[in-house]
């Protein structure tokens, strides 16, 4: 992994068993950091920070290794792979956590080398705030940092999440965890709080009902807001968050800039690639996509979000 518009992902890699209306997978490839590597290395070179045990499968590496994705820092330890074991009812927004094994992540300490402390791109994926600070601290001068969490974190271990965020330029969050995080029940005013915590976008995952990003420069506030792409069939969202941020990462260090046109071209092209994400099970649509595939759906979404203007004013 050479260059400046690399990007470091550190997050977890797993074995997932899913169940949802429309099939079952086992020992299925899964984690933040894998979906958030497949997608972000459509765009730019990816390097992956994360730990697995002695039974995780040597293919599925060989397949990452394939995609171009650098797996120097997955660390192979003694002992039994993070797995995940998750239902969906038809409510395919909920997901219904049967059973978690954290296995040899529970003892996760990650390890950069000095080509990633001198990435420009960081992602820290859901994992424990002080495992985020502590990567964050190893980083020289990355242009932009970005950062995943959840409820159990925000609730448990908010102090040390707070520590965190105040060195990090994005957060990527769903609704919910945006209004814990804000505590208020009202989206806009949740973030406003949030941005007086660090980070300056907050990037606000809705699900199937689309995106909505905060700006805060210069002391104003911008919002953006976008549709996520109609489906006719959806087989499982998991890893859907983590593949809109590892395109969205992917896509800003591809550009080399952010400014906002760049951000909110960023924020479309997460939801294309996560569209395609969930119509299949594990990271198999992430295989088969190509960047034709993923700019066809961008010109699609872009043209069902058009509206006119309407010249003359309302008579």
């Amino acid at each position: 992994m050479t260059g400046n518009n690399n990007i470091v992902v550190v997050g977890s890699v797993a074995l997932d068993c899913i169940e949802t209306p429309f099939g079952r997978r086992s020992s299925s490839l899964g984690g933040s950091a894998v979906y958030f590597s497949w997608a972000s290395s459509l765009f730019a070179p990816v390097s992956l920070v994360g730990v697995v045990g002695k039974d995780f499968p040597k293919e599925y590496i060989s397949d990452m290794d394939k995609r171009g994705i650098d797996t120097a820092s997955l660390k192979v330890a003694e002992g039994r792979t993070f797995r995940w074991e998750g239902k969906y009812e038809y409510d395919l927004n909920v997901a219904h956590t049967l059973k978690t094994e954290l296995n040899v992540f529970q003892d996760f300490k990650p390890k950069l080398t000095a080509v990633q402390k001198n990435a420009e791109y960081l992602f820290l994926a859901n994992i424990d705030p002080e495992l985020q600070l502590k990567v964050v601290n190893e980083m020289n001068s990355p242009r932009v940092i970005a950062l995943d969490t959840m409820n159990f974190w925000i609730e448990n271990k908010r102090e040390e999440l707070m520590e965190t965020l105040k060195k990090v330029n994005y957060l990527l969050v769903n609704d919910a965890e945006a209004r814990q995080l804000g505590e208020s029940s009202n989206l806009t005013t949740a973030c406003n709080k949030i941005f007086r915590m660090g980070p300056r976008i907050i990037v606000v995952k809705q699900g199937e009902y689309g995106v909505t990003v905060f700006f805060s420069e210069r002391k104003k506030i911008e919002i953006f807001t976008a549709p996520s792409v109609p489906l006719e069939s959806v087989a499982d969202p998991t890893g859907a968050g983590d593949s809109f941020a590892g395109a969205f990462m992917g896509y800003l260090a591809s550009r080399g800039r952010v400014e906002n046109s760049v951000l909110r071209q960023a924020v479309i092209l997460g939801s294309v690639v996560a569209s395609y994400t969930v119509e299949g099970f594990s990271i198999d649509m992430l295989k088969k996509i190509t960047i034709e595939d993923v700019e066809e759906r961008f010109k699609y979404l872009k043209k069902i979000s058009h509206f006119e203007s309407i010249k003359d004013g309302l008579k």
